[in-house]
């Protein structure tokens, strides 16, 4: 920006200093009043964008059979023994109150599986266990043993040595609220309290998609309630100790505020909703909006301390010195944050835009609202000595005395470290996406740790004409099926209904082991599977099984915990076994969440490598406008993408797993990083070409005019991205340790990569300014 433009609006600023205020407080109170249309999303599905093929086979799916949405309460009696009255009567009263809950169209538990046995030439199906209270010992050890011998409930809703089962509990959302998921929520908690003063000697834990929904607005509820007050002090207390003004502390806190609920109400009036993702944007607003204002201020007092400058006059000529880069840094952040449209993952996108527009308003109040406060505010300070070194004089001297050490150590450690980022495993594993904090982490990990896997993989397998799952040949390519899959180290489970086929002919042959094979004509089959539904009470048909014209059937895989790349690994597996072992028409491709979520860290790292090719495009284009300077635009770089890239090389050899926040990093660090770089180097081409300095006076004018700036800025962006550590919510969390990490590398590269560059790329002669630049 010309500097003499950046003086001229400066002082009408001041001159129109009230108008200003007044008009920005009326923009921003209009904008905020969108704040209270913002909602919280609790559907999972809220990740996965409309065309995700993995989100619409899942959706075909459910179309067919009957909804996965589910809550699963597990039950665990305190002496280890489900098959006792009082737990057995415990689980018949919980499996008659689960109906009431709201949307609940299934009910499946222990006592009310239906077991089915011979009578004569009758089948008879009715509730394992009915009326606990008055079974004899005998008739309980004699369900006990039916239970723990039965395919369809063990490790699905019974634990192998009887110690732990289960309710599952089908719902289906009409999708006309979005609190139907808390609805639901509401109740089943209501229900376990009411299990617990009833049954004090049964342990109750709560799971399944419903209670993941809602762990992901407790973690958004959260992160907001928790993390905004957290930040807001540690930014008022890094500011305090940077500015050692108190009305420079008011005016920075005061665009803190007017920038980041003037974004959230612009959210909630574009329809933006509160998701995980997004709720950690007002914490990275307040972040990034703290840096334009600092800037400004440490150099007005820095003007009025050192130069003895009026407040009005060192408020023009920080003006004058930082409109241009501000503005530059402004834009590349927000460039970083827009890149985050190309991401598959909708949150990410709404967080992306939510922050663009959080740091856009930043740097409009910042040159507006606060040179317009601060012209109003008695800002006083103590004249110092101009001739005493500047704090960081050390440091530059450093940089530049050991510039051949700088240059060849950090080259060496860069090419190191990229080398290690070949070893990060990308990795999401929903229950894994929330620390202990939240509820449903630690019955999840009770009940995959207990009973049974949180991740399913469903297959529809289609015989290819109606009534065609009755055929025995295609009968006996689902029990191969089965067979290999109970081979698989990482099944648990699998629910089949070549099993309940072979139950029934055991069961029409007297009960006889030796029959439980499948029948060898297809009319058979469909009179023992016709007579079995019309035998089953409302609600517990197999829809959940089977299509209506009985075409397809429905295979559902339970596995243990298993990262990523190893779900993705069975079920190509699976699907190949299909391919090989079986018709064409019974080719399958799995589905479910957990394949849902096993491919979500690559597709979005994947829709993210355009999107951050082209912020880094536009960043770069920018730059080298900007500094009018090829050869400095292309020096910039490496110290702005180098910092993205140790910090994956040291996660690589800290952690190695990475979910979904390697998708958002390296776009959105890219438009941070580079504020450093900006601010810095716009000095040294101040000192360059205005003050005609020699190479290592500019790099000692940058360090003494921007160099406890940039320190400040640091501070308070590390300071930020560290309190989303604390969050709760596993993308939150990982994004806040690489990012405090990135900013942190960024300011170390500056102060002592960068001068080593410049130093090797820059001639040492003075720099002639040209005729517009001179004042």
């Amino acid at each position: 920006m010309n500097l003499i433009t950046s003086k001229a609006f400066a002082l009408q600023i001041i001159r129109w200093r009230w108008a200003v205020l007044l008009l920005s407080l009326l923009i921003a109170a209009l904008l905020t009043t969108g704040v209270i249309r913002l909602t919280i999303d609790n559907d999972y599905r809220v990740y996965f964008s409309e065309d995700n093929p993995e989100l619409l086979a899942f959706e075909a799916l459910q179309n067919i059979y009957n909804k996965q949405d589910n809550v699963l309460i597990a039950l665990a009696p305190s002496d280890g023994e489900v098959f006792s009255r009082k737990p057995l009567a415990a689980i018949e009263w919980l499996t008659e109150e689960a109906w009431q809950i709201p949307f609940s169209t299934r009910v499946d538990s222990v006592t009310n599986f239906q077991h089915t046995r011979a009578e004569e030439d009758d089948l008879v199906v009715e509730d394992l266990v009915e009326e606990a209270d008055a079974l004899t010992d005998l008739e309980i050890d004699a369900r006990r043993r039916i239970a723990l011998s039965e395919p369809a409930l063990v490790n699905s809703v019974l634990s192998q040595n009887g110690a732990v089962t289960a309710l599952n509990i089908i719902v289906q959302l009409p999708g006309k609220s979005l609190d139907e998921a808390s609805e639901i929520v509401r109740h089943v908690r209501q229900l376990a309290e009411s299990f617990n003063q009833r049954y004090p000697n049964i342990d109750i834990y709560l799971s399944g998609m419903m209670m993941l929904n809602n762990a992901f607005a407790e973690a958004s509820l959260n992160d907001i309630v928790e993390l905004i007050p957290v930040m807001y002090v540690i930014i008022l207390l890094v500011i305090i100790l940077s500015l050692r003004s108190l009305w420079s502390t008011v005016a920075v806190t005061l665009v803190i505020l007017l920038s980041m609920m003037p974004a959230m109400g612009i959210g909630g009036w574009t329809g933006i909703v509160i998701t995980p993702p997004t709720a950690a944007s007002p914490t990275i607003i307040m972040t990034l909006a703290v840096a334009d204002s600092i800037h400004l201020l440490m150099t007005m007092l820095t003007l009025m301390r050192r130069h003895g400058m009026g407040r009005d006059e060192a408020i023009v000529e920080s003006m004058r010195i930082n409109m241009g880069p501000i503005f530059l840094t402004s834009i590349t952040t927000a460039i970083g944050f827009l890149s985050l449209n190309f991401n598959d993952a909708p949150p990410f996108r709404d967080l992306g835009n939510m922050t663009a527009i959080g740091v856009v308003l930043a740097w409009i109040l910042s040159i507006t609202f606060l040179p317009a406060l601060l012209s109003l505010l008695p800002i006083k300070t103590k004249t110092h000595d101009v001739s005493r070194p500047h704090l960081l004089h050390g440091l530059a001297n450093m940089a530049i005395r050991r510039k051949q050490l700088f240059f060849w150590g950090w080259l060496i450690v860069i090419a190191f470290l990229v080398a290690m980022i070949s070893r990060i495993e990308l990795n999401d594993d929903f229950v894994d996406y929330f620390d202990d904090s939240i509820q449903f982490r630690r019955d999840a990990d009770f009940v995959s740790e207990n009973l049974t896997g949180l991740n399913h993989v469903f297959f529809s397998v289609n015989s290819g004409e109606s009534s065609g799952i009755n055929e025995p040949t295609f009968l006996q390519h689902l029990e191969a099926f089965q067979l290999w899959l109970k081979k698989q180290e990482e099944v648990i489970h699998v629910s089949i209904l070549s099993d309940t086929i072979k139950r029934l002919n055991r069961n029409m042959h007297g009960d006889d082991p030796a029959w439980e094979t499948i029948p060898t004509e297809r009319e058979l089959a469909a009179q023992y599977l016709l007579l079995f539904e019309m035998s089953l009470p409302y609600g517990l048909d197999l829809n959940n099984q089977i299509n209506v014209d009985k075409s397809a059937t429905k295979i559902a895989v339970i596995l243990k915990q298993l990262t990523n790349r190893d779900i993705r690994a069975f079920n190509t597996r699976a699907e190949e076994w299909l391919v090989d072992h079986t018709p064409e028409g019974m080719h399958a491709k799995g589905t479910g969440a957990a394949l849902m979520f096993s491919n979500i860290s690559r597709r979005t790292i994947d829709s993210m490598v355009f999107g951050t090719f082209i912020a880094l495009v536009l960043i770069s284009a920018t730059l080298m406008l900007a500094l009018r300077d090829l050869k400095l635009g292309l020096i910039s770089l490496i110290p702005n993408i180098a910092p993205a890239l140790l910090a994956l090389g040291i996660w690589a050899l800290w952690k190695t797993q990475l979910g979904m926040a390697g998708s958002v990093v390296f776009a959105v660090s890219l438009g941070i990083v580079v504020d450093d770089t900006v601010h810095f180097l716009s000095k040294y081409l101040r000192a360059r070409r205005e003050q005609k300095h020699s190479v290592t006076e500019a790099i000692h004018y940058a360090f003494s005019t921007v160099g406890l700036a940039l320190l400040a800025t640091t501070t308070i962006l590390v300071a930020g991205f560290l309190i989303l550590v604390t969050s709760s919510y596993q993308a939150n969390e990982q994004t806040g340790q690489l990012l405090s990490l990135i900013i942190t590398l960024a300011l170390i590269l500056d102060f002592t990569f960068l001068p080593a560059l410049l130093l090797k790329m820059e001639r040492e002669e003075r720099s002639q300014p040209s005729d517009g630049e001179r004042q």
